[in-house]
């Protein structure tokens, strides 16, 4: 099984995110910072690494920068900011996925395992049939779960992957009203405490980033008071 690295100077997060992971069958390396992170990785190599942003000694932003200037090791960012400018910059840099604090150990589980299916060399000789038939397509709206990819017009959308379920859920059923607790569960386990408010954030997200591929995108509609539905074609 691969091996993951996980850097972040909260000890409970170490254990905790740990536990989660080797129960997975991963083999866990940590670091308490990206300095002592780095050391460790000219020894042994992950096959991916999450990072937390804010650390002593050298932070993710860092860290990663660092990193990229030798490797393209997958790296899902950790982070309790809500500020998009530092999700842009981190994906620009290179990271693959950011995922806020508090998170639910499933979700983070899941994205470690898509990041790592995308990372894995392509096959020339697959027949993609299955993943294919795994595919949600809304008119221009493609997402693949399999892949953890989604466009619009032809044209890739990097969603979270809170983002990405959200979305899903409510393009797997156009035309229905999906309440803010309908979303929730979509999105998050029971292990983890969200308000209306934090789905109201990752709408607004979500539509920011379609509206830079598509200024006209107005797809999610919002029904005040009931929750959003995906507009029917």
């Amino acid at each position: 099984m691969p091996t993951i690295a996980l850097v972040d100077d909260d000890r409970n997060i170490l254990t905790s995110v740990s536990i989660a992971l080797e129960a997975e069958g991963y083999r866990i390396m940590t670091y308490t910072d990206g300095a002592s992170a780095l050391d460790g990785f000219r020894t042994t190599q992950p096959d991916l690494a999450i990072l937390d942003i804010k650390m002593p000694r050298m932070d993710g932003m860092e860290t990663l920068r660092r990193l990229r200037q030798k490797s393209d090791l997958p790296v899902i960012f950790l982070t309790s900011k809500d500020e998009e400018i530092d999700e842009l910059f981190g994906l620009k840099m290179g990271a693959d996925d950011f995922i806020r604090k508090p998170f639910s150990q499933r979700l983070l589980v899941e994205r470690v395992k898509a990041v790592l299916r995308r990372s894995q060399p392509k096959d020339p000789t697959a027949v993609p049939k299955e993943n294919d038939a795994k595919a949600l397509d809304r008119g221009l709206l493609r997402m693949d779960p399999e892949r953890h990819t989604c466009t619009w017009k032809n044209e890739p959308v990097t969603l979270t992957v809170t983002e990405f379920l959200i979305l899903q859920a409510l393009a797997t059923r156009p035309g229905v009203v999906k309440s803010r607790n309908a979303l929730m569960d979509a999105a998050y386990d029971d292990q983890v405490y969200v308000d209306d408010r934090t789905i109201d954030s990752h709408i607004k997200r979500l539509r920011k980033k379609f509206k830079v591929v598509d200024p006209e995108f107005e797809m999610i509609e919002t029904l005040y008071g009931v929750g959003y539905r995906f507009k029917e074609a």
